[in-house]
């Protein structure tokens, strides 16, 4: 008894994180109009449908995994399940589809825009929706899934509901919706990464420069200051890398366990994979990934992290002011915005200037959507302190 209560309030923590986590980032698009961008239609698409997961799915399968009964029939066990495949297959393939949008706008920086036009978002979306409802509804209701061809759950005892799988429907299943959007986003993300460091090394090999300029009244007084290139070098390279590998990483942990043995049940042609322990640990970890989503795409964006604090304040976030108040920011803040790793839409200014006593600092950053900065310090002195 003690087991189940501490298991029940894990599975409820867990749908609860899944439910609020996604509910967060649909209100923090809609309430802020710098997150209102193509890109976050795939963060939105997602979030609706690992909302619906913990909505519609979660609970029965909680009640399920902690009772082991189910008391609702055979037409709506089929209902569930094919919900379960089609919400998990979405969330896997929108998956993939933000890294395809992300690839784009590494590799072309100019051409994005009139790539990702709106219609071709949405046929995007509509595809994922399609092959989701394709490999599940249609198979579980038409009894491809099964090893006698007949539509699962009836005949079958009362009070109970079974996934059956036969090898066909398992091996179409895991490519399509696994293995194969599996390799295509390590394929890109990779790209990604060494795209960033390709152009971290060219910022490194950068040579500092001497600018003239001229003070006083009548100008005439020449200043010569040292323009230097500096590289956030270190730090954004482990940046970029930390967050790329906690985004597919997150991935692989939650699902390949699942899908392994999803795969190797139904190759074995197992009658009922919820009798099998390790199954449904598995499973719960693939859910998982729905509630780490929205940390995963919003909390590590610094404009999802602001309309977080808005939100959680309950106070309606407004940008208005936001580039009189980035003028004025200071120089740490700065470079905390040049070093942030934007996984989504890229807002930042192109300069922005900050004045201190003495000294004149000028932050330039090289955006190319690939979150690499390059840091110009312009200091009006003759010795010049490059940090």
């Amino acid at each position: 008894m003690l087991s189940k209560i501490a298991l029940g309030l894990v599975l409820t923590l867990l749908i609860l994180l899944t439910i609020s986590g996604n509910v967060l980032v649909c209100l923090a698009v809609c309430a802020s109009r710098r997150l209102r961008c193509l890109t976050n239609c795939f963060i939105v698409s997602l979030a609706v449908t690992d909302l619906l997961l913990g909505l519609a799915v979660l609970p029965f399968s909680a009640h399920l995994q902690l009772t082991d009964d189910w008391p609702l029939g055979p037409v709506f066990c089929n209902f569930y399940i094919s919900m379960d495949v089609m919400l998990c297959t979405a969330s896997i393939l929108t998956l993939l589809a933000i890294s395809m949008d992300r690839y784009l706008a590494v590799t072309m920086p100019l051409r994005y825009s009139s790539l990702m036009l709106p219609w071709r978002v949405f046929v995007a979306m509509a595809s994922v929706w399609t092959v989701s409802v394709a490999v599940s509804f249609l198979p579980i209701y038409m009894g491809w899934n099964t090893v006698n061809g007949t539509v699962q759950n009836y005949g079958q005892p009362e009070r109970t509901c079974r996934f059956e799988l036969n090898r066909p429907y398992v091996l179409t299943d895991s490519l399509l919706t696994f293995y194969l959007p599996l390799l295509v986003m390590c394929w890109t993300y990779l790209r990604i990464l060494r795209i960033a460091r390709a152009q971290i090394k060219r910022i490194i090999s950068a040579r500092p420069t001497c600018v003239t300029s001229y003070s006083g009244r009548n100008h005439q007084s020449p200043i010569t200051t040292v323009v230097s290139s500096v590289p956030a070098s270190a730090l954004r390279e482990h940046k970029a890398t930390v967050t790329l590998a906690a985004v597919i990483g997150a991935f692989v942990v939650c699902w390949l366990p699942y899908f392994i043995l999803f795969t190797a049940l139904g190759l074995k042609e197992h009658p009922d994979p919820n009798k099998v322990p390790e199954f449904s640990i598995v499973l719960w970890l693939g859910y998982a990934n729905s509630a780490l989503n929205p940390i995963l795409y919003g909390a590590l964006n610094r404009d999802f992290r602001s309309a977080y604090t808005h939100l959680l304040r309950c106070r309606w976030p407004t940008y208005s002011g936001w580039r009189s108040q980035h003028s004025s920011a200071t120089v740490t803040t700065g470079r905390e915005q040049l070093m942030e790793v934007t996984l989504l839409c890229g807002h930042a200014p192109a300069s922005c200037r900050a004045g201190q006593t003495g000294q004149n600092f000028m932050l330039q950053e090289t955006h190319s959507r690939t979150n690499t900065a390059l840091i110009h310090i312009v200091d009006s002195t003759t010795d010049t302190n490059v940090n």
